[in-house]
């Protein structure tokens, strides 16, 4: 019988031989499974490839500079909306604000000042600083998205700055230690991978130097290890499951950065960008939400899957590689989570019965009709629902919290007008006649704006 594993094994293996990659490393991270991982082919040194492997992860490290960021918003110390000038003394481009950098909307140029990728000599931090007086915007702020490592550099010695040490000191501390990310660092140590440039023309694959990014490191510097990021991935994904006291970051301030604010591409939506995420779309309200990694002799991609049936917790894969033009493992841990669902869902916990809502909104409970459209309201989990009577089943409903201090007043805290507030109007014996939400009117018979009623 052939297993999930053996399918996911199987993906793996011809990713490797389709891309010619000199050695890949994948793992997939799951709350309800053992941590699975499969490699293919060797470290190109003398060491055996194996999960404990650590590969170059590029870009991937911006999600760690992007958790710091929001760390910081969180302890106080600075506003999304700051222009990143108010914390740094900048020569220019100071008015560009925190939010901007994050989503890669800020119209700043891709790199630091000068030809880094054709010297390999990443500036220091003073030298960045300075030179941004020669540095552009490309773009208008807020204009459309453009990838900035210059950027997200800049975001991480704002974060160095706010607390009073180094980017990479606040990594470890804050992140790195909290979520037992042990095989995750700034250099590669003795278990790395070499990086190659396989010939298009031939089988020879050329060893890259490793580089040291220096004051972009923020941006791309780190190494870490399959398991490692697949623990990563599920983290951005479903952060309470991995870190239920929100040590380094509140299940709330995830939802917010995985918010797309920008499409990467405006005629093919494939993929949007939060604070700092990359989020790709799938079928049936499913995201999956991480970053991509290049950097000279490896690719990383590293997602988690949220959303869908089947879908287990702290769902998150990694796959690294170690071929600087090995773009299979770009598409790959999107092919394995969904793989993974599929052959392999999470179990169907049975439904059981709760107790009833309370007595002063079960007069609530029911059809009532606004513009138009038919809304069931109802009574689940301890919250107040509602959902259009003719939407689709996957569709989440609006849920509502009570106010406090105003009893027949409640707040819409997810799903659609999320924000907005629902009244409750009662007639001289209690029961609950009309409702607004959001303004518009509800009534349990369908009504024309000026109150005409269809029973007649």
């Amino acid at each position: 019988m052939i297993t999930v594993h053996d399918r996911l094994d199987r993906m793996v293996r011809q990713a490797q031989v389709q891309g010619r990659i000199p050695a890949v490393s994948a793992a997939l991270h799951r709350a309800d499974r053992p941590l699975w991982t499969c490699t293919v082919g060797g470290t190109g040194n003398d060491r055996p490839l194996g999960p404990e492997t650590v590969f170059r992860i590029g870009s991937v490290t911006k999600t760690f500079t992007a958790v710091l960021v929001m760390q910081c918003r969180d302890d106080g110390l600075l506003d999304l909306d700051d222009p990143i000038g108010r914390h740094l003394d900048l020569p220019a481009h100071g008015e560009l604000t925190v939010r901007r950098l994050l989503s890669h909307t800020a119209g700043l140029q891709r790199e630091p000042h000068g030809d880094v990728w054709d010297s390999l000599r990443a500036p220091g931090v003073d030298e960045l600083l300075a030179d941004l007086a020669r540095v552009e915007r490309v773009l208008p702020t807020g204009r459309r998205y453009h990838y900035s490592n210059l950027g997200m550099a800049l975001l991480g010695e704002l974060v160095a700055r706010l607390r009073g040490g180094t980017w990479a000191e606040a990594l470890a501390e804050r992140v790195l230690v909290p979520l037992g990310l042990t095989g995750t660092g700034l250099t590669p140590g003795e278990r790395a991978a070499t990086g190659f440039l396989v010939d298009a023309y031939s089988d020879e694959a050329h060893p890259e130097p490793p580089t040291d990014f220096g004051a972009v490191a923020p941006a791309a510097q780190m190494w870490s290890t399959a398991p490692d990021m697949a623990r990563w991935a599920a983290f951005l994904a479903d952060p309470a499951a991995l870190d239920p006291a929100g040590a380094v970051l509140a299940p709330a301030t995830l939802d917010e950065m995985r918010w797309p604010l920008t499409t990467t591409d405006e005629t093919v939506w494939a993929a949007g960008f939060g604070l700092g995420l990359i989020l790709v779309p799938q079928p049936q309200r499913v995201v999956h939400v991480g970053h991509d990694g290049a950097m000279p002799g490896f690719l990383a991609a590293v997602y988690g899957r949220r959303g869908g049936d089947g879908t287990a917790g702290a769902m998150g894969c990694a796959v690294l590689g170690s071929s600087g033009t090995g773009v299979p493992v770009f598409e790959l841990p999107h092919q394995l989570l969904a793989a993974a669902v599929e052959h392999d869902p999470a179990e169907i916990e049975p439904w059981r019965p709760g107790p009833p809502a309370p007595a002063h909104l079960r007069g609530v409970l029911g059809r009532w009709w606004g513009e138009g459209f038919e809304y069931l309201f109802s009574w689940h989990d301890g919250t107040l629902r509602a959902r259009g009577a003719d939407d689709p089943a996957g569709k989440p409903p609006a849920v509502f919290a009570p106010l406090p201090d105003r009893p027949d007043v409640f707040r819409t805290v997810a799903g659609r007008e999320v924000g907005e507030l629902l009244r409750l109007t009662r007639d001289e014996r209690g029961a609950v006649v009309r409702m607004h939400w959001a303004t518009y009117r509800f009534t349990r018979h369908q009504e024309t704006f000026d109150r005409y009623d269809f029973r007649r």
